[in-house]
Parts: structure tokens; C-alpha cells; sequence
């Protein structure tokens, strides 16, 4: 519950602009991790220089950030929220859990400096992360998804 509400006490920042750090967050974690930009269908013949500012990373870059809102604000009691994203994540995506890592740490340092998240926020924030990945990774395996 601490870590939860230690990374909440940031996410007033990254709630005012979910377009903007949901593209910044999408767009970083394509130029440091280039194999994920395969995984997005959508987005895997846009040109390295072309993403930022590409309203459709934008868009769904808003949308990871708000799914990872409602995570944050659930505390823990997160189960509704995540099994159905772990299930389509496994089933229709196909994303291997490495890949929640990723942008984990990706997210980390966007907070760090678009919300001044400190030392303890980001290791909260690495917590938090954990266990939902965790809980991900055990939705994964009860459909045989080697993610």
C-alpha cells in the first residue's frame, strides 16, 4: 500500500498529460529497446524519425498510461483490472513479459522527469511494477503463454 501511494504523491504530472507522456514513454521505449516497435503492428513501418509526435503512438501511449493509472489507484486490488489486459497482452498480442520490464523502466524515468520522482518514488514505482508484472506473468501461465 506504501509504494502505491509514494508513486500516486508523482502521478498528478503525468495525469495532465497523458497524450504528451504517453508518446514520450512509447517513443522512448522504441529508440532504446528497437525490437519492441515490432511488436506494435501499427507502428512497425514508421520511421525511427517519424514517431515522435506521431499522433497514433500518442494515442496509445495515453492509453497505457491510463490503464497504469487505474492499476496505481486500485492499491493492489487489481485483479479485475489487469487479468483481462494480461489475457488479451498473452492471447492476441503476444508480448512477452520482458517486454513489461521495458517500458517499466521507461515509465520510471519519464516520472523522474516529468514529475520529479525521487529516489524512493522510483524504487516504489519499481515495486509496484514487479507486482503487477508478477501477476501478469501468472495469467500468462495459467493460458500456456511462454511470455
Amino acid at each position: 500500500m506504501a509504494d502505491f501511494d509514494a508513486v500516486l504523491k508523482f502521478w498528478g504530472p503525468i495525469e495532465a498529460d497523458y497524450a504528451g507522456n504517453g508518446g514520450l514513454v512509447l517513443n522512448r521505449l522504441f529508440t532504446e529497446n528497437p525490437e519492441t516497435q515490432q511488436l506494435f503492428p501499427k507502428f512497425a513501418g514508421i520511421a525511427k524519425g517519424d514517431l515522435a509526435g506521431n499522433p497514433a503512438v500518442s494515442a496509445h501511449g495515453e492509453t497505457v498510461l491510463k490503464k497504469l493509472g487505474e492499476l496505481l489507484k486500485a492499491r493492489g486490488n487489481h485483479a479485475a483490472i489487469l487479468k483481462p489486459l494480461a489475457n488479451s497482452h498473452a492471447t492476441k498480442h503476444k508480448i512477452p513479459i520482458k517486454n513489461f520490464k521495458l517500458i517499466s523502466e521507461v515509465i520510471v524515468k519519464v516520472m523522474e522527469e516529468k514529475a520529479g520522482l525521487d529516489a524512493a518514488g522510483q524504487q516504489a514505482m519499481r515495486n509496484v511494477m514487479a507486482a503487477v508484472i508478477a501477476d501478469i506473468d501468472a495469467t500468462y501461465k495459467e493460458l500456456n503463454f511462454a511470455g
